[in-house]
């Protein structure tokens, strides 16, 4: 079996050495870097399974280096933070990051929720690109053409797309989504679901007859396709 890498950002000495310990007793390679500078210069050079990221750096913030990370593809990322506010926490998520957990920590907890956004990660047999009539997904490069045109696209956005465009004419309820996307016990409430539905509408309204996202009343939301 191949060892994965993972890279943890972190200041706090003890922390990261902490995590480096459970990290290595579970079977990973393991980089650390003390600041978001040095952290995306190894994320760079060395293309980790993973990485385990403190908001609160020095040089570069962790916000920064998330964005720097989700611009160059789908690495995982879990947040592990003191900034534990709900705002804090949609913001992480909504940036991309796939997991966030609030310092301090259980290790067990962290490992349990590292094992289970890398399983999420490899996305079982599903294909990385999707192409539809005008629409293509590609997680890989993380990106999304509609029409032929490159489409900025939220990282949140484009994931939940994704899962429902993995399983055509699925119906998929809020709850499950949340938990299937967003990859966590949500503590705020499923209408985030139905805002980034919208969102995805706008984006994708009018461009074919082959598909849709449809509002199953009642229930939640499927990706039909015609063809």
């Amino acid at each position: 079996m191949t060892q994965k890498t993972a890279l943890i950002i972190e200041d706090d000495r003890n922390i990261a050495e902490l995590l480096r310990l459970y990290m290595e007793k579970d079977g990973f390679s393991v980089l650390t870097a003390g600041d978001g500078r040095a952290g995306l210069k190894l994320f760079a050079d060395t293309s980790p399974a993973i990485v385990l990221l403190d908001l609160m750096l020095p040089l570069t913030d962790g916000w920064e280096v998330c964005r720097e990370i989700r611009a160059q593809g789908r690495t995982p990322v879990i947040m592990i933070t003191a900034k534990t506010e709900t705002f804090d926490k949609v913001q992480g998520l909504e940036m991309g990051a796939d997991d966030y957990i609030g310092k301090p920590f259980d290790m067990k907890e962290v490992m349990a929720r590292v094992h289970a956004v890398l399983r999420r990660a490899g996305g079982g047999d599903k294909p990385r690109r999707l192409a539809f009539d005008n629409l293509v997904i590609d997680m890989d490069s993380f990106t999304l053409t509609v029409g032929g045109k490159a489409v900025d696209t939220p990282p949140k956005e484009l994931e939940l797309l994704y899962h429902l465009a993995s399983l055509p004419n699925r119906v998929f309820t809020r709850n499950q989504l949340l938990d299937e996307v967003w990859g966590f016990d949500y503590f705020g409430d499923s209408r985030t679901v139905d805002v980034h539905v919208k969102r995805l509408r706008e984006k994708l309204e009018g461009i074919s007859e082959l598909w849709s996202l449809k509002t199953v009343w009642g229930v939640g939301y499927k990706f039909e396709s015609h063809a």
